[in-house]
């Protein structure tokens, strides 16, 4: 296809639109929504990878619209009533078929280039880690558009209906919308007894991912593989759609998707672990001293090193050989619902946790000491305030002989909430020998990093297990 046809195509096409759509409509879910995309260490400015599997998020309703407009597109020879007049003239059938869908191809490629580039240039500034293996994350999310516009074109010749178009968008909207909600997930049961759900392997043919749960995960090399040959297979059939000019030849035509189907449910990852991994090259340490974070937050260690070694000295001097001896970015990635495990020997902290993120300086040092004493028991990837937030506070009291609610950044009202439940506690544990404090707090720290018992309970001389 040369320059000059390119330039007919597309004047004549719906395929500059298509590719306006695409990029307009992604901006404005990005931009104008707000969502966790926007926030925290996985937003979709702040990591290469992040950036990636956000603007892969939303084909969810990207695919299903270039499916439609592909479909749209496929029906302009039915409209212009020159189908036989086509059919007619010596040029063969591939080549008005290749010369349209690579028109559409390179007008969506275009589009979907040009939103991952809109966040590149904000992750460039926003973090100093760079790497490509967040490269075949993007581009098999602009192989699925291609893919889906190219099926819509050859569904559309087979079944030349102006209800062709809007049905392909609907049905592959409700396609993606399940694979997220119900047909692509498997209902399990975490180890605190609660349900939950996880995506399987038939979710993985559609092009969507499911919502970024931490910076340091990305897929598998066998997701992207699988992906590529279901894509691949379909953009085969919307193709050999195109060019069949007998019910027989459309009946063959779908064979390319039913075994991509078939060979990419076989490639793909069976067990969830295997889906979402955790990438190991982002999650190595840098470390100043006994203070780590991982390579995606190494532009962060040095305001952390200075509060970490205190809050280190702190807790040393407080519970002696049962105090941490190192600070570290947690990079194990648990499944969601699951309890946490903690450490004796390492302080493990996110930069995604109230507790740490919005402090500096002093304020930082009291949030390690607190998560020190108390890391949480809380669900990996549930929220919630109460008890474990109460015995952070009269800990980090303790060790620093002030009383103040944690994190500084809270509400009013729930910093009164945590003052009514917490001062008179503080006062009842100063009011005791020192050997009975050190007892008590001794016997919260072992409640909290066992995650078997209350504690609050703990510190208010209850019952630690």
């Amino acid at each position: 296809m040369n320059m000059r046809v390119l330039h007919i195509e597309l004047k004549r096409s719906v395929a500059p639109w298509a590719g306006a759509a695409v990029l307009a409509t992604a901006l404005a879910f990005l931009y104008l929504i707000s969502g966790s995309w926007w926030t925290g260490t996985n937003a979709w400015t702040a990591q290469w990878t992040s950036m990636a599997l956000w603007t892969r998020s939303v084909l969810f309703y990207l695919w299903p619209l270039a499916v439609g407009l592909g479909a749209l597109q496929g029906l302009r020879d039915h409209r212009s009533k020159m189908s036989e007049l086509l059919t007619s003239t010596s040029r063969p059938a591939r080549h008005r078929a290749a010369t349209l869908a690579g028109t559409m191809a390179i007008a969506l490629t275009a589009a979907f280039a040009l939103l991952v580039l809109v966040g590149a240039v904000q992750v460039v500034a926003n973090t100093g880690y760079t790497h490509l293996r967040w490269l075949p994350i993007s581009l098999v999310g602009a192989l699925s558009l291609v893919a889906g516009a190219v099926l819509g074109m050859g569904a559309a010749r087979a079944l030349p209906s102006v209800l062709v178009p809007p049905a392909l968008a609907m049905g592959a909207f409700v396609f993606t919308v399940l694979m997220q909600m119900s047909l692509g997930r498997t209902e399990t049961t975490t180890e605190t007894g609660l349900p939950s759900t996880e995506p399987n392997r038939v979710s993985l043919l559609s092009p969507a991912v499911q919502d970024v749960r931490d910076a340091l995960v990305t897929l598998s090399a066998s997701v992207h593989v699988g992906q590529t040959i279901w894509l691949l297979a379909m953009t085969a059939t919307g193709f050999a759609l195109m060019v069949a000019a007998t019910p027989r030849a459309r009946l063959i035509a779908l064979t390319p998707v039913l075994a991509g189907a078939v060979i990419a449910l076989l490639v793909l990852p069976s067990d969830p672990r295997r889906i979402y991994v955790v990438d190991e090259a982002a999650a190595e340490l840098v470390c100043d001293g006994p203070v780590c974070v991982t390579k995606t937050q190494q532009a962060r260690l040095a305001g952390l090193a200075g509060p970490g070694k205190e809050a280190l000295r702190l807790l040393h001097d407080t519970l002696g050989g049962q105090a941490p001896v190192s600070v570290r970015e947690n990079a194990t990635v648990r499944p969601e619902g699951s309890t946490p495990r903690w450490s004796r020997e390492t302080l493990l902290f996110d930069f995604d946790d109230d507790l740490i993120a919005a402090e500096r300086g002093d304020g930082l040092t009291r949030a390690l000491i607190a998560k020190g004493m108390v890391p949480g028991c809380s669900p990996v990837g549930w929220s919630s305030f109460g008890t474990d937030e109460f015995a952070q506070t009269v800990a980090a009291a303790w060790v620093l002989g002030d009383l103040e609610s944690l994190p500084a950044t809270l509400p009013a009202g729930l910093r009164r909430e945590v003052d009514a439940e917490t001062r008179p506690v503080w006062k009842e544990l100063k009011a005791l020998p020192r050997a009975e404090q050190l007892s008590r707090i001794v016997a919260m720290h072992a409640a909290a990093l066992s995650c078997k018992g209350d504690a609050f309970d703990a510190l208010k001389g209850g019952a630690s297990r």
